[in-house]
Parts: C-alpha cells; sequence; structure tokens
C-alpha cells in the first residue's frame, strides 16, 4: 500500500475551534427525554428527576450548546405548556412523531439539565415559526430572558426561576424548507417570517445570535436557491444559516457511505459559497457562519415506517439505531470535516443526545452506556480545542458510485494553546493498513504521547445492553516521532487520535 502523506506548518491554519462545534441535540423524540434525560424514579435520578447516570456520561461526551426542543417537534411546540406546575401541564399531540407529550419536561427542566451539566452546556432554543410566528417567539423571549417587572418574566419567577434563563443563541424554526414540516413555507414566505422574528428580538435584545433555516439536506431540490433567497431578506438579522445532514449505506453501497464526509464538505463549501455571494451582492462586508446544527449516521430508511404504524403513545421506542464500528468510524469523518472547516461552522449539533440516533443508550429502570459512536466525539471534543492546522493530503484513493475517487486517508489536525498537536485520522480502507507519513515543521515536537484507534476485526461489531463494553478505543504499536517526522500505521476501517507533546 502506498503511504499517506502530508505537511503540518504553524504558518498554514484554518482558524480557531469554536467550542459550540461540540453541541448535541435533546428533542422531544422517542425515548431522548423520557427514560433518556429525564426519568423520575431511576435508582440515579436525582430530586428533579434527571438520570445521574446519564449525566456522567454527557460529561465525559463533552458536549457544549444543546439545541432544544427539536427538529420537528418545534413546529407544534407551544412553549407555555412547558412552564408551571407539572401537574398543571396539557397533554398534547405530537404530529411531528405521532406521539402523545406530557410536558412533564419543559422549559425550566432543560435549562435544570443544562446547569448540572456544568457551565460549558450553552442552551441553544429553537422556535415554532411554523404553526406560531413573531408573536409567541417574543412572548417565549420574554419570559426567558427579561430581568422581571412584566408579566412574563414576573411568571417565570412565580414558576420558580427568579433569575433569568439568559438564552443567548436562538434557531428560527427547524426545516421549513421540507414538506414533512408542519407549517412548511416557501423560501419567500420563510424569509419574511424569519427576517420580522429576528428584527423584533433584536429590538428587545440587540445582542441575541440567531440562526436562520438553511437547507434540510444537500439533495434538497430547492438547496442553494433557498439560502440566496431567505439570505436576501436576513443577511443583516442573523448570524447563522443551519445546514442538516444524515448518512447511511444506501442500497447496501458501503464504499460511499465510508466516504460520507465527501459530501458534507462540499455542502459546507457550496453553503460558504451562496452565503457569501449574497453578501457580495448586497456590498456588505459581513460574514454569514454556518450552524451544521444537525448531522449523524441515521439509518433513515427504516424511520417512515415506524412513525406511521404508532398511534399515539407516550415517548415509544423510534429512531434507536444501534451504531457498529464501521458507524463510528464515519462520525468520525464527520468529526473531522467541521473541524477542516473551522472558519465557517462555529456551531454544530449531533443529533440526538440520548437514545435517538444517540451515542448514549439507557434501558428503563436500568443502565445506561456508550455507543461506538461515543468515543470519536468524545476525544474531538476533549482534544481538538485550539486552531485548526491546514492539512492537504496526498493519499491513495479508492473508487465509490457516489463520490467517485476518495482519499482513503481522511484527516485534521489542532494545536492547543499549550503547543500540543493532535491528529484526527480515518483509514477507509476496509482492506488493508494505510501507512502515515507526517512531516512536522516548525511546531517543536518531540514525543508521540498517545496513539488511541477505534477499530475492530469485526466492523459490525457493536456495544449492546448485554455487551455494553464490547467496543473501545485501544492504543496503536509503533507509531513514531523522529526528527520532524511522524510514521505510524493506521490500522483497516479506523479511527484514529494521535497526541504530540
Amino acid at each position: 500500500m502506498r503511504t499517506a502523506r502530508f505537511t503540518l506548518d504553524p504558518a498554514f491554519t484554518v482558524g480557531t475551534v469554536d467550542p459550540r462545534l461540540f453541541g448535541s441535540f435533546v428533542e422531544h423524540l422517542g425515548r431522548c427525554v423520557y427514560t433518556g434525560v429525564f426519568e423520575p424514579g431511576h435508582p440515579t435520578a436525582d430530586a428533579d428527576g434527571i438520570r445521574g447516570d446519564v449525566l456522567d456520561l454527557v460529561r465525559e461526551l463533552g458536549v457544549t450548546a444543546v439545541r432544544y426542543p427539536g427538529g420537528n417537534f418545534v413546529s407544534g411546540y407551544r412553549w407555555e405548556d412547558s412552564v408551571g406546575p407539572v401537574e398543571e401541564r396539557p397533554r398534547r399531540l405530537d404530529l411531528a412523531w405521532r406521539s402523545t407529550e406530557t410536558n412533564r419536561f419543559g422549559l425550566s427542566e432543560y435549562l435544570s439539565f443544562l446547569r448540572k451539566i456544568g457551565p460549558q452546556a450553552e442552551p441553544m432554543m429553537a422556535l415554532n415559526l411554523g404553526t406560531r410566528g413573531v408573536a409567541e417567539a417574543l412572548q417565549l423571549q420574554e419570559y426567558a430572558n427579561h430581568p422581571g417587572g412584566t408579566a412574563l418574566s414576573d411568571l417565570r419567577a412565580e414558576h420558580g426561576d427568579k433569575d433569568p434563563f439568559g438564552i443567548r443563541l436562538w434557531c428560527l424554526g427547524n426545516e421549513m424548507d421540507g414538506p414533512w414540516q408542519t407549517g412548511h413555507k416557501t423560501a419567500a414566505e420563510y424569509g419574511r417570517t424569519a427576517a420580522e422574528t429576528a428584527r423584533a428580538m433584536r429590538q428587545i435584545d440587540p445582542g441575541v445570535q440567531l440562526v436562520a433555516c438553511g437547507s434540510s439536506g444537500r439533495s434538497m431540490p430547492t438547496f442553494a436557491e433557498w439560502e440566496a433567497t431567505v439570505l436576501q431578506e436576513t443577511y443583516d438579522l442573523v448570524d447563522y444559516i443551519s445546514l442538516h445532514a444524515y448518512y447511511e449505506p444506501l442500497d447496501g453501497d458501503v464504499d460511499s457511505f465510508l466516504a460520507s464526509a465527501v459530501d458534507m464538505e462540499t455542502f459546507i463549501e457550496d453553503v460558504v459559497a451562496t452565503c457569501d455571494h449574497v453578501g457580495a451582492r448586497l456590498k456588505s462586508r459581513k460574514k454569514i457562519n454556518l450552524s451544521f446544527d444537525e448531522w449523524n449516521v441515521w439509518y433513515m430508511s427504516r424511520t417512515e415506517e415506524q412513525v406511521s404504524a404508532l398511534d399515539w403513545p407516550e415517548a415509544p421506542r423510534l429512531l434507536e439505531d444501534n451504531y457498529s464500528v464501521m458507524d463510528a468510524v464515519v462520525l468520525g469523518s464527520l468529526l473531522i470535516a467541521l473541524l477542516r472547516h473551522a472558519d465557517r461552522v462555529t456551531v454544530a449539533c449531533l443529533a440526538q443526545l440520548v437514545n435517538v440516533i444517540a451515542p448514549i443508550m439507557t434501558e428503563p429502570g436500568g443502565p445506561a452506556w456508550r455507543q461506538t459512536t461515543f468515543f470519536p466525539f468524545a476525544q474531538a471534543s476533549r482534544y481538538g480545542r485550539g486552531e485548526v492546522l491546514d492539512v492537504r493530503v496526498d493519499s491513495p484513493t479508492y473508487g465509490t458510485k457516489r463520490y467517485g475517487e476518495a482519499d482513503l486517508l481522511h484527516a485534521t489536525a489542532v494545536r492547543g494553546e499549550d503547543g500540543t498537536v493532535t491528529l484526527f485520522a480515518v483509514n477507509r480502507s476496509r482492506t488493508g493498513p494505510l501507512p502515515l507519513d507526517v512531516a512536522l515543521n516548525g511546531l517543536g515536537l518531540t514525543s508521540v504521547v498517545e496513539h488511541s484507534v477505534l477499530a475492530d476485526d469485526d466492523p459490525d461489531a457493536r456495544n449492546t445492553l448485554a455487551e455494553p463494553e464490547r467496543v473501545a478505543p485501544h492504543a496503536a504499536e509503533g507509531t513514531t516521532l523522529d526528527g520532524g517526522r511522524l510514521s505510524a500505521v493506521l490500522e483497516p476501517l479506523s479511527w484514529n487520535v494521535i497526541r504530540l507533546a
């Protein structure tokens, strides 16, 4: 096998990683909230019903911004149903997932959950611009953020939350380009609604940070035209535009699935180009950043049948994909794609956090455990903080049906404030190891601290309730740093974290 190569030099960088790149997502969907995050009566639950075993894993995972309460759920969301005494909250039909929402877990509980995670966990609140609009958005903003002395801020205090929630980051709806969305709109209709909502919210607080809905996928027939139309209305009023992408091996095409990050990077670059085109047309110096606020491996082809069979249950088992080693390697590659574009992707949310296409699984009344996908995210969040170095790989390639020739090596590197460098690398080859040679210029690195690998002789190996620790990262052997050159061998179908000091 030909050796894959690249060079690292501190003079050539991409940008600084925003901590929000390691966000996640809690939606009222399936068991993400109920028996996931929240299960009163569970042996580890605290007085507020939050599962302690899940909290421990969420902290270990290293999530930052947590988007809530949806997702498709938000387009039927009535925020006032989710506040006040729990026993007085109404039960509602959730059209998005054909379920019954009890509202036992609501706005205050969400903010309390974030405080329990720690100061790094920031609220990212989605607004219902599907069945509701400007007035309701302003009411929620006043209830959540105004210090006091008005009807809604005083109501918050009456409900037990004297201090304002301080929510800075808001999503102006969710996937409004999608015909499946309750209250679906054309780009022109949504652009006007988003602009009016943003303008009004800034009258209350000029410092709010707002995310406009972009396309819910690069394959949407309105992609790029949607972004251009929406930004024409909102460019000076918003800070971000959203991207959503999910990947699975369609029709058994594993080779293309392993190269999913090729599509993700193209998606990012296309949206950046569209944003900058609109900015140029408006003669604006402002740059719109990207919020990749839904991304993951999701076996979506199974979902429609699951949902259509439901008859309005509470917290059904939905979208509970059990991830393999191969899935984890692809997820790691998607993380690399996000890091490689850290100059413009400054918010990202892994969808979702618990049970629903999630890195953490739970059993009601039972244990919580790490899926295979837990490990790449946790390692990237822990070690991927700092300045992203520009990585241009010279790699052997392989053929894919969807993306043509793709590199076997997918990689990036992040330099921390202390001068240490962490390489994140994926070998997409299913059949053989990949030799790696990295030239290190002007970085002052002298030692390999660690080379961690997630791989397995069985690429279908998974962590389950019966075997929760079947898969975990292991140490690689033979990785050396000598004379400014790093040499390593990447195992077949592997996610690699190489830390240098």
